[in-house]
């Protein structure tokens, strides 16, 4: 017998020895980078099968979370990734504007690409025919969503992206219109629930803001916030599978009534919190280094961003694995993260 015929045995060993390896190091390989092969329950797991809650509170300062009137935030700021410096777009700090730029990933200003909303009153104005939302691709894309707000000028969305939000709710009563963000969790598997919070703008417009009022308004909020949180926390499969995003879309200066300086740091300095299975609890510019904390700045659109409000329609199509919404500005390249 021929010494190459003698290695033969220990030849084919080697070789199935390696195959071996190659296969079990594609398989560790594929579940590294999908994220997908540890336990559900671990920490560095977001959820298989996802969905989300975007609460958005209506003129919440970053100022009134640190509060102890907002207990149900600050459990979420401690076990979620979170920062009180996040900021609204550049343009202006009101309402619709910002609210329309959280779902569809746009700045303002027409002219520059955003989405032109620029009013913030009701009206039979609608958003650009061609400007997408996070509702659109998720409709696409064969999923659902449902909004329930405290205003009526809200009305605009379902009119500017008809047949894509499954269920559309107005309700000026935050208890009544709690309850029916509660009832749609129960009954639904949304992809995308959007729940809008009026109370704080409400009562910073009628008694100020950082009045006994508005500091009511707050509690109320959070109180409504700790409904939705309990009832994912006792639902099995919430539980398991629903991350909640918290932001504002502007806040307020104490004792005013009006919001409107868009180059003040009490008015463009908002929260911006997301909880949930999987999400790291550390602070959001930390684990984003491509992110830069402005301090006391308002920064431009052009060079290093801060976390903004209208980051959060791509954080959604991200968490839900869809592409960016079309057109979007914010968050474009969905790289905000919320894991280590």
């Amino acid at each position: 017998m021929s010494n190459l015929e003698a290695g033969k045995p220990g030849v084919v060993r080697l070789a199935t020895a390696a195959l071996v390896a190659l296969v079990v190091a594609l398989v560790v390989g594929a579940f590294w980078f999908t994220g997908r092969g540890a336990d559900p329950a671990s920490p560095e797991t977001l959820p298989k099968n996802p969905r989300v809650i975007v609460i958005s509170m209506d003129g919440l300062a970053s100022y009134a979370v640190t509060r102890a009137q907002m207990p149900v935030l600050t459990r979420l700021r401690t076990g979620g990734a979170s920062t009180l410096n996040a900021r609204t777009a550049v343009e202006r700090t009101v309402t619709l504007p910002n609210h329309t730029g959280m779902v569809t990933g746009r700045k303002i200003d027409a002219a520059v690409g955003g989405h032109g909303v620029t009013w913030n009153v009701a009206s039979a104005r609608n958003v650009r025919a061609d400007v997408p939302s996070v509702f659109t691709v998720i409709h696409a894309a064969g999923g659902q969503s449902a909004v329930f707000v405290g205003k009526g000028k809200f009305r605009m969305w379902k009119r500017s992206w008809p047949g894509t939000i499954d269920r559309f709710a107005v309700e000026a009563d935050l208890p009544a219109l709690t309850d029916a963000v509660l009832a749609d969790l129960g009954a639904q598997r949304r992809d995308l629930t959007f729940f809008h919070i009026a109370a704080p703008d409400v009562a910073g417009h009628a008694s100020g803001w950082d009045s006994p009022a508005y500091d009511a308004a707050v509690t109320a909020s959070d109180r409504a916030l700790g409904k939705v949180v309990k009832a994912v926390e006792s639902d099995p499969d919430l539980a398991r599978d629903t991350i909640i995003v918290v932001t504002a879309d502007h806040g307020g200066p104490p004792g005013l009534k009006d919001h409107g300086d868009a180059t003040a740091l009490v008015d463009f300095q908002i929260p911006f919190v997301v909880w949930g299975p999987g999400v790291a609890a550390r602070d959001l510019y930390d684990i984003n280094p491509d992110y830069t904390d402005p301090g006391d700045a308002q920064p431009s659109y052009d060079g290093p961003q801060p976390v903004r409000n209208a980051a959060v329609a791509n954080l959604v199509t991200g968490l839900l694995g869809l592409d960016p919404v079309p057109g979007s500005q914010i968050d474009l390249r969905q790289d905000l993260g919320v894991v280590e």
